[in-house]
């Protein structure tokens, strides 16, 4: 009977885990297709500048004054229940800022690539207060290096202390956590 009790609520809390992770799903879904909007609208600006003024000089005027702008319109496109940003644990914009939940999951992140068990891949989905939020993983790339990284110009360290003079997010290698983007899902 100890037995059957047993096989009975491992069975229990399997189905129950699988129901949970069935209607979780859609929302995931949803908040990557924020996210990639977001995403996709941003690093297409970047690369652009990137390829007409390899030194980053117009990328980095491009994210000052552009970056902003392009997060509110597309939550200008959104459902009104849903929005999108990013934010990272070394912020450039203290408009960015991340809250404790935003810290929490970025460390966890942190943790996975220091363990080797990190995978760009993986969106967590995190339930928070009336609102579910989807977060996505920004791995700092090489062309990422020319703003962000440990050996930047001395023209992007000269906009950078003019236009951010409080500027957190540099230091940065190549496959470091540069930071997330968040897609933020209220409940029903």
């Amino acid at each position: 009977m100890k037995k059957l009790m047993t096989g009975f609520v491992t069975i229990s809390l399997f189905a129950a885990a699988l129901l949970a992770d069935q209607n979780i799903k859609p929302i995931k879904e949803e908040g990557v297709k924020y996210i990639k909007m977001l995403g996709g609208a941003l690093k297409k600006e970047v690369k652009a500048k990137m390829k007409e003024d390899p030194s980053g000089a117009l990328a980095m005027g491009f994210c000052s004054t552009k970056a902003s702008e392009i997060t509110e319109k597309i939550n200008n496109q959104l459902p009104h229940y849903a929005s999108v940003r990013r934010t990272a644990l070394k912020v450039r914009n203290p408009k960015n800022s991340p809250d404790k939940v935003d810290t929490e999951v970025m460390e966890q992140y942190e943790a996975a690539i220091k363990a080797g068990k990190f995978t760009p891949k993986d969106i967590k989905v995190v339930e928070s207060g009336d609102a579910y939020r989807i977060y996505k993983p920004l791995v700092t790339k090489a062309m990422c290096l020319k703003c962000h990284g440990q050996n930047i110009s001395d023209d992007i360290r000269a906009v950078l202390k003019k236009v951010y003079p409080n500027d957190k997010a540099t230091g940065f290698k190549e496959g470091d956590l540069r930071g997330v983007i968040v897609a933020e899902i209220k409940k029903d």
